[in-house]
């Protein structure tokens, strides 16, 4: 006859309660970034703030650019960029056919800033871009003085 050590059944239990709870996350579902509310999510991951010239916020849900042109006062600025979803997020920025920065973010909530200068009022092209798609994206370019 076999006996069985004391620990056996508290080790069965551990491991059911393991299964049970990688079932149970097997099905939680994650917000996807296609169902993503930009706004809610902006407000947070990159808070309003003084002094703003140009911000964008959105999903990119393939590798196609998102560009936008803005019309900039002569200063000096700070370019703020944060992504969710994965991957990476890119900024280009041009204004008159020169780049003035290229800014990327990894997609995990971390903001990554770059300043800018304008020595003119310029239009200046915002690209953003990513291979990494599908993620959502925040940008804010604000006066730094």
């Amino acid at each position: 006859m076999a006996v069985i050590p004391r620990s056996f059944p508290r080790a069965l239990s551990v491991a059911a309660a393991a299964a049970v709870l990688l079932g149970v996350s097997g099905c939680a579902q994650q917000l996807s970034v296609e169902n993503a509310d930009v706004p809610s999510w902006k407000a947070t991951a990159l808070p309003s703030a003084n002094g703003i010239v140009a911000e964008d916020a959105g999903k990119i849900l393939n590798a196609q650019p998102v560009d936008r042109t803005e019309n900039v006062p002569a200063g000096s600025y700070t370019l703020t960029l944060v992504c969710e979803g994965g991957g990476k997020a890119f900024l280009a920025v041009r204004s008159g056919g020169k780049e003035l920065a290229d800014l990327g973010a990894a997609c995990y909530g971390t903001r990554e800033s770059v300043k800018i200068t304008l020595q003119n009022p310029a239009s200046v092209e915002i690209s953003a871009s990513s291979v990494d798609a599908p993620l959502i994206y925040a940008y804010q370019l604000v006066s730094a003085g």
